[in-house]
């Protein structure tokens, strides 16, 4: 059986998940004589790329090998050298990549520097789905300017998130909410309402206790900044959590929550309240990658009919509510016609257990 390198290639880029943005993930390895004599994964505190910690791994046995790598070598000056240099002058014969770089910076310059040296240089096509889904964040917001949006909710089957009276307990299992970390520690950044904080006293932190590029930021929409000083998500503010709120909020209250070492974002919206589209794009200027939505019904439904929303992630537990007055996942408004129901594309079934599944869709837009 011919080993498969560029599957190699890709198993050690997901090694890099939560520890490389706002890099990409990159996995690489060099073969020579049909022997892998080299291979790493980027994290971004390491700093150095995929292809150079495998360089250091191979030595002299990189020249006249073959570099597998999930992602086109970079040819600009960053936090380190561009890696086409270190190829080129490690005497490497081959490159075969599984996609080409969606940076402005890179995008097919570094196979033509590659080319130009004299180095062979070729795509492995029936990789580049696979190798996009593993950089799905860093690709979306090289292609866009903005972080990836995805809303994620548990979910009764008849679509509802929450009782009228007693909330007590979960909806889904211990197992879908070990997912939903994993999730969490994908994200760079994780969302929700003050109706959400206010209920639940809730957290919002990643507790796989896996290492992280940086701390998962965790942000409030709060147009009147109601949330108390006494809160989890207040006390345990590290320079990680933001305060959405108006123009129409306390100076006072504001003061407080930065003594508290809260970051407070005015960000005025429609009908008083805190610009959701304002924030995805603030997060842009951060190099956020990736937004997680964990809220309620009514910003969920902000969140889709805005168009901000580019994904849903639905964990979908065997229960049913029922009833007028149990919450919907989405709320508000709705649309009024079933003609103009917000459409969903790329659909995707997760096993969580024997009975549980989550459904992963993009969102489709104008």
């Amino acid at each position: 059986m011919i080993p498969d390198y560029i599957r190699q290639a890709l198993d050690l880029a997901r090694q890099g998940a939560g520890r490389n943005s706002p890099n990409p993930a990159v996995g690489a390895l060099f073969e020579r004589d049909g022997v892998v004599v080299g291979q790493g994964f980027h994290t971004y505190a390491g700093q150095k790329h995929a292809e150079i910690v495998a360089l250091e791994e191979a030595g002299e046995a990189a020249r006249g090998a073959t570099l597998y790598i999930s992602l086109e070598p970079c040819c600009h000056q960053g936090r380190t050298g561009p890696c086409v240099d270190a190829l080129i002058a490690a005497g490497v014969r081959r490159v075969v990549a599984a996609m080409e770089d969606p940076n402005p910076r890179v995008a097919g310059q570094g196979f033509a520097r590659l080319r130009a040296a004299g180095i062979e240089v070729s795509l492995a096509p029936e990789y580049a789905a696979e190798a996009e889904s593993i950089n799905e964040p860093f690709v979306h917001f090289m292609r866009t300017g903005r972080p990836l949006v995805f809303v994620k909710s548990a979910v009764t089957l008849d679509g509802k998130i929450a009782a009228p009276d007693d909330n007590r307990g979960w909806i889904t299992s211990e197992a879908a909410r070990a997912h939903v970390q994993l999730l969490r520690h994908n994200a760079d950044a994780i969302l929700t309402g003050i109706g959400t904080v206010l209920a639940d006293d809730c957290r919002l932190t990643d507790r796989t206790g896996l290492e992280r590029s940086r701390p998962l930021l965790r942000i409030v929409m709060d147009s009147q900044l109601r949330i108390p000083m006494q809160s989890r998500m207040v006390m345990s503010a590290r320079s990680d959590l933001v305060v959405a709120t108006t123009s129409a909020a306390s100076p006072e209250r504001r003061r407080a929550l930065e003594s508290a070492g809260v970051t407070v974002w005015t960000l005025d919206g429609p009908g008083g309240r805190v610009n959701l589209r304002g924030v995805v794009e603030r997060l842009g200027q951060e190099s956020r990658l990736s937004l997680m939505i964990e809220a309620g019904s009514r910003v969920n439904w902000t969140a889709l009919e805005s168009g901000v929303a580019d994904k849903i992630f639905f964990y979908y537990a065997p229960k049913i509510l029922g009833g007028l007055q149990s919450i919907p996942v989405a709320g508000g408004p709705g649309r009024r016609s079933r003609k103009d129901a917000i459409l969903l594309r790329n659909l995707k079934l997760h096993q969580i257990t024997a009975e549980e599944f989550a459904v992963e869709a993009w969102v489709m837009k104008d």
